[in-house]
């Protein structure tokens, strides 16, 4: 019988893998250390698959088409965004298809891929807890971009019904969940309702070329590091850390999409896979870093629902 050992909640941000800090001292560097012993105390519990709970930044999915939620069912590439991994990432089809099985089965109309795009927001902490062993992975990526934003309560829903199959399937494996999301952080606007057209166009027809597209964008973000005045709201990130560590998400979903973005910005409404992986793995959460980096434009946090050493 399968059996969920942990959940990982983690961060991303571009910075983290393009320019990582070289010691503890310097900004961003407390995190990474805490996510080497995360890795550490992952490689001990030896899980046989990782469910990657994660959102994408218009590398795989754009507004041609932009599902809610999309399960990658047989193979995924990492795109390579920003010097994380490119390549082809395993994927475990039958345990995939067994969550698909259940999250139809509670009425949830999940989106499939056969061949799922992954950018850093899903490769980046898979990478980061699991250096030295490409473990595979289900990898489950959710819009957090603009509409259609999956609701808060929604999200957590789909992280109950997912528990209970990781629960249920009948395979030996040993089971982790992680989840990649900021916490809050600002950024320019990924509405196509609100941008002029020289940036509308390409979240909607980038899929044609996708490489071209992320080679005009991606040095527009590179621009964005090293600004000390990038907001994030540490007081707020503090709050949802506290929340989770309590069991009790519930004050966070009552804030809906417009409250979650008046505390934690745009940015913020990542923070909708924590709530996946927390409902999903149903054991006590244990918050284990935080650092606020507004020249890497978040703020950083690493949960855990394991001990770590």
């Amino acid at each position: 019988m399968s059996e969920i050992v942990g959940f990982v909640g983690m961060s991303h941000a571009p910075f983290a893998t393009m320019t990582p800090p070289e010691s503890v001292d310097e900004p961003g560097g407390a995190f990474m250390a805490d996510a080497a012993r995360v890795a550490r105390a992952v490689a001990n519990l030896a899980p046989d698959v990782i469910i990657a709970i994660g959102p994408d930044h218009f590398h795989g999915n754009f507004y041609d088409v932009m599902p809610p939620f999309v399960l990658g069912v047989e193979s995924a590439q990492g795109f390579g965004d920003f010097g994380t991994y490119e390549g082809s990432v395993p994927v475990a089809k039958d345990l995939a298809w067994a969550i698909h099985a259940a999250l139809t089965a509670a009425d949830f109309d999940i989106a499939l891929s056969y061949d799922l795009t992954l950018d850093h927001g899903v490769v980046q902490g898979w990478q980061m807890i699991t250096p030295d062993k490409p473990i595979p992975i289900v990898p489950l990526v959710v819009n957090t971009a603009a509409p259609p934003l999956p609701s808060l309560q929604r999200s957590a829903n789909l992280g109950a019904v997912l528990g209970s199959a990781l629960r249920a399937w009948k395979g030996p494996e040993r089971i982790l969940i992680l989840a990649s999301g900021g916490l809050s952080h600002w950024l320019p606007s990924n509405d196509p309702r609100e941008l002029p057209e020289e940036r509308r166009e390409p979240l909607i027809h980038g899929r044609a070329d996708t490489k071209a597209f992320a080679a005009v964008r991606e040095p527009r973000v590179r621009a964005m590091g090293g600004n000390p005045d990038a907001r994030v709201n540490s007081e707020w990130d503090e709050w949802f850390l506290k929340q989770l560590a309590g069991g009790d998400a519930q004050p966070i979903i009552d804030l809906g999409n417009d409250g979650l973005e008046e505390h934690a910005g745009n940015g913020g409404q990542e923070l909708r896979t924590w709530l996946i992986g927390q409902a999903a793995a149903v054991v006590p959460f244990v918050w284990t870093s935080y650092e606020a980096v507004p020249e890497w434009i978040t703020g950083m946090g690493i949960g855990t629902s394991f001990e770590v050493e």
